[in-house]
């Protein structure tokens, strides 16, 4: 063979190699396009993909809307509600209303000037149809009455076991106070003991019944009973005492007797003038007595209240004043003409163990019983 073929030869493996390397390059490049091409159709696809699935775009614009519906709705519901509430307030307490009113009957001459200052000045308390109880103390050395008002001018309440005066001209309070004090603790069971040396049982329970105290629920409850006693009686039996131990300045008797296994946790006893007006002309044995009554209570531990007649303006708040010396309180009420009306009044003179204020304030007799105004003062100069 020649060397021109030869070299014709090696000329066409060479091109033939070129072409396979040529070849396989385009076949490469197809290959990476294919694939590059794959890429950008996932890459395109994926925005689709999260545009639709994804919830980050989607529940933005959803929880934009769903608080901007409730804030719209909550303030709807303000709307509604606030003019409402606001219409009931005026309704019940129009201040304007109620002092135009007051004016109107001044002018029409059905109401004196003072009765008129009185209004003025209990018209916010009117517009509050009752006044809250106090409910319960804290402390258990004190007790409270269940009064509207009249808790509110001690600090803690009346000491347990203090023996109260309670006095008072006539029609002043003294027995509706005393009804209504053991009304509410009789129903809170509480035992509760009303002695009458005057009113008859059936009375007291009709006296009761006039301000919305079920008497005969509370008495068949067994937490309140009401057992008349003749003073006389009782004048008798110490007058006979004192002779059999010749004038012994203690004797041996129970000034009160309770009811059969029953230890009253409060006692009213009405009312020490009537005690008194059987031991006429013999202020001794009643001063003894007076003595051992106040005595008997203390050991029985039970918290008193006795009530005591006295004169519109007191200067003296019992019968003999010696009563007022031995009770640990004295609770005085008044019912005094003031220019043709009639005002009631009320004061905590003394309450051993306990502060209280040292004023007079308003109270009013209504349809529920006494409702006492402790920052209403009255009567600012009443003589003594």
């Amino acid at each position: 063979m020649s060397i021109f073929n030869l070299f014709k030869k090696e000329k066409k493996k060479k091109a033939d190699k070129s072409k396979l390397k040529a070849k396989s390059a385009s076949k490469k490049k197809k290959k990476t396009s294919n694939k590059k091409i794959k890429k950008t159709v996932k890459r395109a696809k994926r925005p689709i993909i999260e545009k639709t699935k994804t919830p980050k775009i989607s529940k933005k614009p959803k929880k934009a809307i769903k608080s901007k519906k409730l804030k719209t709705k909550q303030k709807k519901i303000i709307k509604q509600t606030k003019p409402a509430a606001s219409k009931k307030i005026s309704k019940e307490f129009d201040m304007d209303k109620i002092r135009k009113e007051i004016d109107d009957e001044l002018k029409k001459g059905r109401i004196n000037k003072s009765k008129a200052h009185v209004l003025h000045q209990r018209a916010p308390l009117q517009a509050i149809k009752r006044l809250k109880y106090r409910k319960g103390t804290k402390d258990a050395e004190y007790t409270l009455s269940g009064v509207p008002g009249f808790d509110d001018l001690f600090s803690k309440g009346i000491p347990k076991g203090n023996a109260v005066l309670v006095a008072g001209g006539a029609g002043s309070g003294k027995t509706i106070f005393c009804l209504q004090t053991l009304a509410y603790h009789s129903s809170n069971n509480e035992k509760c003991f009303y002695m009458s040396f005057e009113e008859s049982e059936e009375r007291l329970k009709e006296h009761m019944k006039e301000f919305g105290w079920d008497a005969d629920k509370l008495i068949k409850s067994g937490k309140l009973k009401i057992k008349r006693y003749s003073p006389f009686e009782i004048a008798r039996s110490v007058d006979g005492m004192l002779a059999k131990e010749k004038g012994e300045l203690l004797i041996d008797l129970d000034p009160v007797i309770l009811p059969k296994d029953f230890k009253p946790d409060f006692i009213v006893l009405d009312s020490l003038t009537a005690v008194a007006s059987a031991f006429t002309s013999k202020e001794d044995s009643y001063r003894i007595y007076i003595e051992q009554l106040f005595r008997f209570f203390e050991k029985l531990g039970s918290t008193s209240f006795l009530i005591t007649e006295t004169e519109q303006i007191p200067k003296i708040f019992s019968t003999t004043g010696v009563e007022e010396f031995l009770a640990d309180g004295v609770i005085v009420f008044y019912n005094l003409n003031r220019e043709d009306t009639r005002e009631s009044a009320m004061e905590v003179l003394k309450m051993r163990g306990e502060k209280h204020d040292k004023k007079i304030v308003a109270m009013e007799i209504t349809s529920k019983g006494i409702v006492v105004y402790p920052n209403q003062q009255a009567f600012g100069l009443i003589e003594k």
